[in-house]
């Protein structure tokens, strides 16, 4: 089935592959690799192989059954571009994404430069938010011009861990830009200075700006739970969605 979640900035995640591989820093204290091997030794049906990817074929027809619209993160335990997936194997999922138009389907990858491979043949479906994670210059800031390759009806940027100050960014074609702090017993901390900067240029952009969380350590530098952090930021939270939301579901 596919499964409610606590992603702040989703409503169910529908996972056609799960595992997945480290490919930058964003991935050192990955959450997901640590839930796969916890689901494994708990014998859950899918992760009978850890954190290796598998593809899923069982899972695809899951949001055929899901009748009321609803935003979908797509494998939030893998990468949907990940290299040892077969064109074929995500041509089946994105069948199924054309064929319940009533959902959205918010798809995140770090592997982008395979998007513009991908979809050079293809045409992106209308109730696609495409978006690459965003965590550092030296690996996530290049991810946004392969994305912006895309004729996507939405994409988005997630500087999620966001592990340094970004710089001067290309905003240019981004709709939605989500950013947070690392959690976890390992949390690396995230400065406010670095979230403001991504703030103020996605105003002046004019794209959507989401504060997910501060992570394991707090606006004032002090390391505790990420819910005692909380989302507060400036004062405020944080919680803008991109226009197509209110279009789609």
């Amino acid at each position: 089935m596919t499964t409610k979640t606590r992603i702040e900035w989703t409503e169910q995640t529908w996972n056609p592959t799960t595992g997945c591989a480290k490919v930058s820093p964003g991935c050192k204290h990955c959450y997901a690799e640590t839930m796969a091997l916890r689901l494994q030794a708990m014998h859950t049906p899918g992760y009978e192989n850890g954190f290796d990817l598998t593809l899923m074929p069982e899972r695809l027809a899951q949001p055929l059954r899901c009748k009321k619209p609803t935003m979908f993160f797509v494998n939030s335990m893998s990468d949907l571009f990940h290299e040892a997936i077969p064109d074929a194997f995500i041509d089946r999922v994105f069948e199924v994404i054309r064929g319940t138009p009533r959902h959205a389907y918010q798809i995140l990858t770090k592997r982008a430069a395979r998007l513009p491979e991908y979809f050079a043949a293809r045409p992106c479906p209308d109730n696609v938010w495409l978006g690459v994670t965003v965590e550092d210059r030296k690996y996530g800031v290049a991810r946004i011009d392969f994305l912006r390759q895309v004729a996507a009806k939405v994409r988005f940027l997630s500087a999620e861990p966001l592990l340094e100050d970004l710089g001067t960014l290309d905003l240019s074609g981004i709709h939605w830009i989500i950013v947070g702090g690392e959690s976890g017993p390992r949390a690396r901390p995230m400065c406010a200075e670095w979230v403001e900067r991504i703030q103020t240029q996605a105003d002046v952009a004019g794209a959507a700006f989401f504060f997910k969380q501060w992570g394991g350590w707090g606006a004032d530098g002090v390391k505790r739970h990420k819910k005692a952090n909380g989302r507060e930021f400036k004062g405020s939270v944080w919680s803008a969605y991109p226009e197509a939301r209110q279009m789609a579901l």
